[in-house]
């Protein structure tokens, strides 16, 4: 609690409704601090804005997939000013909200116990940042275009890449990664992890930014599917529903708190394909080039290249219909 709320005046309200409220907020005052320090109980105010990253992410989908996130038509004659226009609106938006997360470099809860860096002008890094990742921009678009070529091709019911770029939540999901991921490497705190929270709540797809995924990458349907911090996914990788790469247990340290930044998640090779609800979990977990994950699979092992894991096939029973249920049916 900030000590101009020590003596916080009951003032605003009737009588009755008036007692209420200041034991109210009496009670809560004490739970909040703004200290400046990264704690569970800080009030967010001069923290990153969400609502201005995920604007912002927005418009630079819009720029990657021109037309996606914006009404009307854009005619190519037009197309330089409106990415102009577009860039210069995300850059409004994003610039203040890097240069309030980059504090927290040194000043986040996990610094301070790893040891924080040196600190720096906040304002400059940021707009050092955004310069970097501008410039990151056409290699992301690149990366988009053989997304959407792996869609189209990998799906029998794609009739047009016009449906997959539109209509394909996993293309959201992805585009949406490739620029979180860019503004992870350059180790912007808090800003990433609001995008790729963002398309989770509209996608159902859940992709930490610090994952490192290759080209041609295609989740098909995108439901359920979690891809963890460490994950490594290389060249041509499908892969559909429910599939998770995640963490085993993981370690920890002296005061009980997991360890960071060390590999948890699986590392998949080139042309692989996860079928639906798979699950693979841990860092020296390795599915190997070539290879298929059947749907359902547990896997906490590695796989070798151009293999199939699967359970064996289950046998199937057919009971005989008719008016009345079989006996040993229990509703």
């Amino acid at each position: 609690m900030s000590k101009k709320d020590k003596d916080f005046p009951c003032v605003g309200a009737g009588f009755e409704q008036g007692i209420s409220l200041c034991s109210t907020v009496s009670a809560l005052l004490p739970l909040y601090t703004d200290d400046g320090e990264d704690r569970a109980e800080s009030v967010l105010d001069a923290y990153p804005n969400p609502s201005n990253i995920v604007e912002g992410l927005t418009i630079l989908i819009d720029v990657m997939l021109p037309g996606k996130m914006s009404p009307g038509n854009i005619g190519v004659d037009d197309l330089g000013v409106f990415l102009m226009r577009r860039l210069s609106h995300a850059w409004r938006l994003l610039r203040p909200e890097i240069e309030r997360a980059v504090p927290f470099r040194w000043v986040g809860e996990c610094a301070k116990v790893e040891g924080a860096p040196t600190p720096v002008d906040p304002h400059m890094e940021s707009k050092r940042i955004l310069n970097t990742f501008y410039e990151k921009l056409p290699e992301v678009r690149q990366l988009l275009i053989e997304d959407i070529h792996a869609a189209y091709e990998g799906d029998p019911a794609a009739l047009t890449y016009a449906e997959v770029q539109l209509a394909y939540p996993g293309l959201l999901a992805i585009a949406a990664h490739r620029l979180a991921h860019e503004l992870y490497k350059l180790e912007v705190p808090i800003v990433p992890r609001i995008m790729s929270e963002w398309v989770h709540t509209q996608t159902g797809t859940d992709i930490n930014p610090g994952a490192k995924i290759g080209h041609g990458f295609f989740i098909d349907h995108a439901t359920g599917v979690v891809i963890g911090e460490t994950a490594e996914i290389g060249n041509h990788v499908k892969i559909y529903q429910g599939v998770t790469l995640g963490a085993k247990s993981f370690p920890l340290d002296e005061k009980g708190q997991p360890i960071k930044h060390v590999k948890r998640h699986p590392t998949v090779e080139d042309d692989v394909v996860i079928y639906a609800n798979a699950t693979i979990l841990g860092g020296d977990t390795v599915i190997g080039r070539g290879a298929t994950v059947a749907g359902n699979v547990f896997l906490m092992r590695s796989v070798p290249p151009n293999s199939v894991a699967g359970h064996r096939r289950p046998e199937l029973q057919v009971k005989p219909g008719g008016n009345e249920r079989p006996a040993d049916w229990a509703i």
